[in-house]
């Protein structure tokens, strides 16, 4: 792995996502229907669910999968790379998608979980000045920002979950 220092990444640089099949395969992992399924189900609505939501969302095309698969399945996926394991603090893990490099906004009224892109054009301005101690590393940063969403702040909120 190249670690590279602190800095805001240019669109050059990001890479696209590696498929599934090419993950699975350099990991030596089985490429088995019902994590394929799982997969397809947490591409196919990228709103950061528990594992609870994918297994409720993954028994609508395949009845016969068990939680305690889908639980397996994201286990090995976050193990892979695949997608994120997203942690707000005593909630259940949620997993996310977005392999590309970006935060969270959690709204504490209504737990929804959006993705914050860094560095867009339109988008509040980061946090500028952070000085790191002498010879400091970043290799992975991890940003929650919590507040309240668009909806929760005007009061129009709907706060049972979609799955």
């Amino acid at each position: 792995m190249r670690y590279v220092p602190y800095r805001t990444m240019k669109k050059h640089e990001m890479t696209k996502p590696a498929s599934y099949e090419s993950v699975m395969g350099r990991e030596g992992l089985r490429l088995t229907p019902q994590r394929r399924h799982v997969y397809e189900v947490l591409m196919e609505k990228r709103d950061h669910p528990t594992a609870t939501e994918v297994f409720i969302r993954a028994q609508k095309g395949m009845p016969s999968i068990s939680l305690a698969t889908v639980y397996n399945c994201l286990e090995t996926m976050v193990g892979s790379g695949l997608v994120k394991a997203v942690h707000v603090e005593r909630e259940p893990t949620r997993f996310c998608a977005n392999l590309h490099e970006h935060g969270h906004f959690h709204c504490t009224a209504c737990g929804h979980i959006t993705d914050i892109e860094f560095g867009r054009r339109g988008a509040s301005p980061a946090p500028k000045g952070w000085k790191l101690p002498e010879g400091f590393l970043v290799t992975h940063q991890d940003l929650t920002l919590r507040g309240l969403c668009p909806d929760c702040a005007s009061g129009t909120t709907n706060t049972s979950p979609t799955i």
